[in-house]
């Protein structure tokens, strides 16, 4: 398994179409194959956010790095939606957790 760490930090401009954009792309990336799941949170003082995205493999990662519409987003928010941004992956060597604590 592999995650993708997008670390951003958001415009103030734009705040519509982002969240118009926001929400197509989490309908999108469900339909990539090897898609495990994704989680986001941004501060809303600060703007700066992180989402986290797991893969089962590199290549799941690509087709959706290369999706058509995705990269027509990212040129968009490259222009509009943030002031700045990183993108990480790293392979997931081992899990666990723990409730009831």
């Amino acid at each position: 398994m592999y995650a993708v760490i997008f670390r951003s930090v958001r415009k103030s401009d734009f705040d519509e179409l982002y969240a118009e954009h926001s929400e197509r792309m989490e309908k999108l990336v469900i339909q990539i194959p090897g898609y495990i799941s994704h989680f986001s949170f941004r501060d809303q003082l600060t703007k700066e956010g992180v989402t986290v995205s797991y893969f089962d493999s590199l290549e799941s990662i690509r087709a959706w790095r290369e999706h058509p519409e995705h990269k027509a987003t990212q040129e968009l928010a490259l222009t509009h939606f943030y002031e700045s941004y990183e993108i990480k992956v790293a392979k997931i060597e081992r899990e666990y957790s723990q409730s009831g604590l």
